[in-house]
């Protein structure tokens, strides 16, 4: 019997020099998700929007968003971003950024990469001055629907979320971070 390695997790903020890794691990990891929910052509057409090496160079370069990378020795193994915004409204806008983009790969699903890898996100949002972190799930979703309750997140409330030209409902759930003005 095999036995399965423990992953060596590294967090480190990504760079431009990163683009084209993960455009390809977003689109992948995103498709993993999703993919077998949503038709083809609104699947396809969400990736070409999202996640190009050109979309993310953009990303990477914008110094409102903070993207972290997961690494499990020299591979990736989950990304999150973090950007400021307009919260729907239901957050409080003062003091709010969103968790935009939070996802393992599927090869370390269960094995504590989402838990490291959303420490350092708790973390980077609370260096930014952040008192409160909030993002979208999908309804459908419930592992991580289930992980987001488990770090603290709670539902407050919904927005609406493209997939293409598929208009579907997001949970949108929020977690104060403390902190002062």
């Amino acid at each position: 019997m095999r036995q399965t390695q423990e992953p060596v997790i590294t967090i480190r903020p990504g760079t431009l020099a990163d683009a084209a890794v993960l455009a390809e691990f977003a689109a992948a990891t995103f498709r993993a998700a999703f993919g077998h929910e949503n038709r083809p052509d609104d699947m396809a057409l969400h990736l070409s929007r999202s996640y190009g090496v050109a979309q993310q160079s953009a990303e990477l370069a914008d110094p409102a968003i903070t993207t972290l990378l997961a690494e499990d020795v020299d591979r990736l193994a989950g990304y999150a971003q973090v950007r400021p915004g307009a919260p729907p409204p239901c957050v409080a806008a003062s003091g709010s950024l969103e968790l935009w983009r939070f996802y393992v790969g599927q090869a370390w699903h269960g094995r504590g990469v989402a838990q490291t890898l959303m420490a350092a996100t708790l973390t980077a949002a609370r260096a930014r001055g952040a008192r409160t972190l909030w993002l979208g799930v999908w309804e459908r979703n419930p592992r991580a629907q289930a992980f987001y309750r488990k770090v603290g997140f709670e539902r407050v409330g919904g927005q609406t979320f493209f997939v293409g030209t598929d208009a579907q409902t997001d949970h949108v759930m929020a977690l104060p971070l403390g902190g002062s003005e």
